[in-house]
């Protein structure tokens, strides 16, 4: 039977191959790996999140350690020294010799005889250094120190250096290397919090109430596959962070109205809208992925929410005279990311320094032809989940100059009294170091 180690490696090595989703490829892996017990697949999960999570910091190891230059390293013995450094440096419940040993048998499978000699011997020379390593100095190197200790890229590192200065910087890195809980939005349609805290309590799982919303709960310490699970499959919950949610409440949708939610993914905002709506009136939603609008139709079903339309095509290929108009209009745009690392560490490594700007350009692009669906008296949300300016206040701000018929309402007249400290001006933003949810942005016209 295969190993957690083994699964891990295999998963790690596909990720570094092709640009994937890490939930999707491990829930994929594991189902055919069915006969897996629980605190292996939890062990798999562990062994790749970590590994994602702390990439920077585990190659600075192997760096330290090695004579050969680190170009020189090929991927697949890099990724066995990364997973068997986390383990040795990161997990204290499993031993360092079994983790050596496991890796060395790994490589051994695949690679050539003295690769396996050399990922033995540095991985027992990191064993004898234990805490002893020769760490950059945070009073000359703040921003090597940070990236190397914090494991996030050095160009991140130093823009919110600019920005925020070294503790604060230091505490976003720290909370984007957290574990998020698990955020379950309740669907009221098909049933209300009361009920599903009594779910969980009959269930002995841990669930705490939403410090921020009335009708989401943070689930903790979850061994099963919530898919699984009778709330779930029934359509009584929605996987959803806070953040995620309170966009839907800054749109703030009303029964009979017409909605359009633009790059609509997976469709979390969508079914959000149709419930807040009462499943009266229409949701359009669109995304260019036909894979998400097929998933978003499966989702909008579970939930029961029956006013949810899904269109697949290209945003700027989509017009008004072929939609109409709408009271309420959702641009969810493509973005950097980084708002989500807590919960996609990989993005840390996939995004490069002038990404912020490209990501701009196109959602100034986006943005301006969203606000062509808006009617009269209408209103227009741009929300993203990236904590960079040049993707959020330079991009709200460009329009707002542009679009003098769109004027800023205040985000705060449309949120719950306890999401008050996530407002900054006229905008929401929100911050893993701050809140203890996601970074999100959200910005809301309405049009004259």
């Amino acid at each position: 039977m295969t190993s957690a180690r083994s699964l891990a490696y295999h998963i790690l090595l596909h990720l570094n191959q092709k640009v994937s989703q890490p939930d999707r490829l491990i829930r994929a892996m594991l189902e055919r790996h069915s006969r897996m017990e629980d605190r292996d697949r939890a062990l798999t999960t562990e062994l790749v999140y970590g590994v994602l999570r702390w990439q920077e910091r585990l190659d600075w190891h192997i760096d330290q350690l090695s004579k050969t230059k680190p170009k020189k390293i090929d991927p697949a013995i890099r990724i066995a020294l990364r997973l068997a450094l986390y383990q040795i440096l990161f997990l204290d419940r499993i031993p360092s010799h079994a983790a050596v040993n496991e890796t060395v048998k790994l490589v051994k499978s695949t690679q050539p005889a003295y690769l396996a000699g050399f990922v033995n011997a540095l991985l027992r020379q990191a064993i004898r250094q234990d805490n002893r390593w020769n760490w950059p100095e945070p009073e000359k190197e703040p921003d090597k120190y940070l990236s190397v200790v914090t494991s996030h890229p050095i160009w991140f590192v130093r823009a919110f250096l600019k920005e925020f200065g070294f503790e604060e910087t230091w505490n976003l890195c720290n909370a984007n290397n957290t574990v998020a809980p698990m955020v379950l939005r309740v669907n009221t349609v098909r049933a209300d919090s009361s009920v599903i805290l009594g779910w969980f309590r009959e269930n002995g799982i841990e669930a705490k109430p939403s410090p921020y919303l009335p009708d989401a709960f943070r689930v903790f310490g979850l061994r099963q596959d919530l898919a699984q699970m009778s709330i779930f499959v029934e359509g009584m919950v929605q996987v959803q962070d806070e953040a995620s949610q309170l966009i839907a409440h800054l749109l703030s949708p009303q029964p009979g109205e017409r909605v359009l939610d633009l790059c609509s993914g997976f469709g979390g905002k969508s079914t959000h809208f149709g419930m807040l709506m009462k499943n009266e009136g229409t949701v359009l939603s669109v995304d260019k992925s036909a894979w998400k609008i097929e998933e978003l139709k499966e989702n909008a079903r579970r939930q029961g929410i029956h006013i949810v339309q899904a269109k697949s095509c290209d945003l700027l290929e989509l017009s008004p005279q072929a939609t109409g108009s709408f009271d309420r209009v959702l641009l969810d745009a493509p973005c950097t990311g980084f708002g989500s690392l807590r919960r996609n560490p990989d993005i840390k490594w996939r995004r490069h320094p002038k990404d912020p700007l490209r990501f701009a350009r196109l959602q100034k692009e986006l943005l301006k032809h969203a606000a062509q669906f808006v009617k009269s008296g209408g209103v227009l949300v741009y929300a993203t989940c990236t904590v960079f300016k040049e993707e959020n206040d330079e991009v709200a701000e460009e329009f707002t100059a542009d679009h003098s018929d769109f004027a800023i309402e205040f985000a705060a007249g449309f949120l719950p009294p306890d999401c008050r400290p996530m407002v900054d001006g006229n905008y929401f933003k929100s911050w893993p170091h701050r809140h203890g949810v996601d970074g999100f942005f959200g910005v809301r016209w309405r049009k004259s």
